[in-house]
């Protein structure tokens, strides 16, 4: 805006306006942020949580935004992902191959436990074919 030439004192009731009517709001960014970082890339709760840390968000807004997610989402992203590379993957194994698994969607920044419910449901699924 000082570019613009705006003066200081208009700079401080746009800003104003855009802080009361949630244009500019740090709530609004997080939940967001963490609704785009699960759908399109496919991150884990980590992963997102560890981002939205290095943006200096509040934690409090950080947990909310995060808990706003259904567990079910979060697992609805990984067992596909997890299917499509366990064909993508070679292994020896299927401890070898859940061990790529496994490691794989550690990286995304999902849970031990989110990645082993989705694991055993793809040895399921598999057994079944």
């Amino acid at each position: 805006m000082d570019r613009w030439g705006i003066d200081a004192d208009a700079q401080e009731r746009i800003v104003e306006y855009l802080v009361n009517n949630r244009y500019v709001d740090d709530r609004r960014y997080a939940r967001s942020f963490v609704n785009d970082k699960l759908k399109y890339n496919k991150w884990g709760r980590r992963k997102i949580e560890q981002a939205l840390w290095m943006k200096h968000l509040d934690k409090d807004i950080m947990q909310e935004a995060l808990d706003d997610i259904d567990e079910a989402d979060w697992l609805s992203v990984l067992r596909p992902m997890l299917q499509s590379k366990r064909r993508s993957t070679k292994a020896e194994s299927e401890y070898e191959m859940n061990t790529k698994l496994f490691r794989y969607a550690m990286s995304r920044g999902f849970s031990v436990e989110e990645i082993r419910k989705c694991i055993d449901c793809d040895d399921i699924d598999e057994e079944e074919e």
